[in-house]
């Protein structure tokens, strides 16, 4: 469930699938083994597409820890229900899609240890009565289907019919521009990039941490996979090293709490 250099959330050919290859002849175990890593390009910061490359925070940290872990890997743009889908198929050997963890995916999933702390945050036109997250009771609202945001809105109003699922927080977003929804609910790192590098569009954002809890993003591994005790040993080294304080800085122009990550 994104401060970043020039944001471009562009709105045609995000669902096509590419394949980036991202680690480096120079990086590999020596096993002759490289990992499939699943994403879905479409969450800017934390993965979208730039024409046919894959960027953003997620990749430079994967990057990282492959490197830190000397694991040769390519990283393949599923798209996030799919992701999922080749995950219980070990299709792919991890995937990293500002995936939160939580009790819920971990009776099917492996989780690294977190690497980012993340709350979801409300999207809407500017002018807007919404205060909070209990002001949209009653209201149309998007998320993208599966994420953190769909959980929380249902465990506040239940299943209901007035939220929109997407495919992915760019449909959500743009089912707001054309006015049917009245909200968005995402990542505050994704619907804070999108306000601030599209003044035109008049939105604004609104927290509400009472109702939205703090979430933590992990690298997602097939149940009982291998590499994940690897990967967790390289996230560590990343994140004492300061390299991924670097990257942090480099996609959100502040300083991390990496004490956060370390509890």
């Amino acid at each position: 469930m994104e401060m970043k250099r020039k944001f471009k959330m562009g709105l045609i050919g995000l669902s096509a699938a590419f394949l980036v290859a991202c680690g480096s002849a120079d990086s590999g175990s020596g096993s002759g083994e490289k990992l499939t890593v699943g994403t879905d390009a479409a969450y800017a910061p934390f993965e979208s597409l730039d024409g046919e490359k894959i960027v953003g925070f997620d990749v430079d940290l994967l990057d990282a820890v492959m490197k830190e872990a000397g694991l040769d890997y390519e990283l393949t743009n599923k798209g996030w229900d799919p992701l999922f889908i080749a995950l219980q198929n070990e299709e792919v050997d991890a995937g990293i899609s500002a995936i939160t963890i939580n009790d819920d995916r971990k009776k099917s999933y492996d989780f690294s240890s977190p690497y980012f702390e993340s709350i979801n945050m409300i999207l809407a036109k500017q002018g807007t009565s919404i205060k909070s997250a209990k002001d949209l009771e009653g209201m149309k609202v998007s998320v993208q289907n599966g994420t953190t945001g769909q959980a929380a809105l249902e465990k506040m109003f239940g299943k209901s019919e007035n939220i929109k699922k997407y495919e992915n927080n760019v449909l959500a977003i743009q089912a707001l521009l054309n006015g049917e929804v009245e909200a968005v609910v995402a990542d505050n790192a994704v619907v804070q990039e999108y306000e601030k590098n599209n003044p035109d569009k008049k939105l604004v954002t609104i927290s509400d941490k009472e109702n939205f809890e703090s979430e933590f993003y992990g690298i997602i591994f097939p149940k009982d996979g291998e590499h994940q005790e690897e990967i967790n040993k390289a996230m560590k080294k990343i994140i004492d090293d300061g390299k991924y304080a670097e990257i942090y800085k480099k996609w959100f122009g502040e300083e991390p709490n990496v004490d956060v990550l370390k509890q």
